[in-house]
């Protein structure tokens, strides 16, 4: 897949800082650091902790509107020909996250205005407090098919589209709904015939909550409390179908 933005610029003087710059002596004998290139990091990639630490992690998290590189990825994809929801009521998102082995990650999301700030500031106490989120790319890198994100456990908002059968926009196609994890929080719909239909293939071995694995949402956790005291409810808590990944603003 083509990524085709940056997220850092370069930045000097960051040697002393990660005390591995070099020197060089200058004719009157006084010394200065060489500068040093901050590398740019494109959502996806990994970010070593030594650069956390030197630049700071509050550089990696920010609220944008959504830039012209960004949108030309999102239309056609997430932001179809029908999308009834303004660009300039989206906002894109970038900020770091943890997989579950401590691995800092850069991430990105696409949400409504309404909610983006609240739900930036969710993702820095998750990142903050390590809580693992292996993936967040935008559904665009998915060619928009939920199925395919969803298997790949990545996180995800804005996905314009209709709810099934009906004229009504999903709250994802509103940029107001976030799956965390999907994979390892599936949803479950029991339907009128009694069939159960499950989402993502393959994660029905996950509907067990009272197992142990990894990036489980359960009620009460850390990030179940953020989505809750932003507002958000949890498809955790619905009655004859469950969508644990499932947060969105009522």
């Amino acid at each position: 897949m083509k990524r085709s933005r940056t997220f850092l610029t370069a930045a000097a003087l960051l040697a002393v800082l990660l005390g591995t710059g070099c020197h060089r002596r200058q004719p009157s004998g006084t010394m200065v650091p060489e500068p040093v290139a901050v590398p740019s990091f494109m959502p996806g990639d990994t970010v070593p902790d030594k650069w956390i630490d030197a630049i700071g992690a509050d550089r990696f998290f920010a609220v944008s509107e959504i830039p012209d590189s960004v949108f030309t990825v999102m239309e056609g994809r997430t932001f179809k020909a029908d999308c009834t929801v303004p660009r300039d009521s989206l906002r894109y998102l970038t900020c770091l996250h943890r997989t579950a082995d401590s691995t800092a990650v850069m991430g990105e999301m696409v949400l409504h205005f309404s909610v983006a700030d609240g739900v930036l500031g969710a993702l820095r106490k998750l990142y903050d407090e390590c809580y693992p989120i292996e993936k967040m790319r935008l559904m665009d890198n998915y060619d928009a098919d939920d199925d395919a994100s969803m298997l790949d456990n990545n996180s995800s908002a804005f996905n314009f589209r209709r709810i099934s059968r009906t004229s009504l926009i999903s709250k994802h196609g509103m940029g107001k709904a976030v799956d965390i994890n999907p994979l390892y929080n599936p949803n479950y719909k029991v339907m009128r015939d009694s069939t159960v239909l499950i989402k993502p293939d393959g994660s029905g071995r996950y509907l067990d909550r009272s197992a142990d694995f990894p990036y489980k949402i359960v009620r009460g956790d850390l990030c179940y409390r953020l989505f809750k005291e932003l507002g958000f409810n949890w498809g955790g808590d619905w009655g004859n179908s469950k969508d644990y990944q499932h947060f969105e603003m009522p």
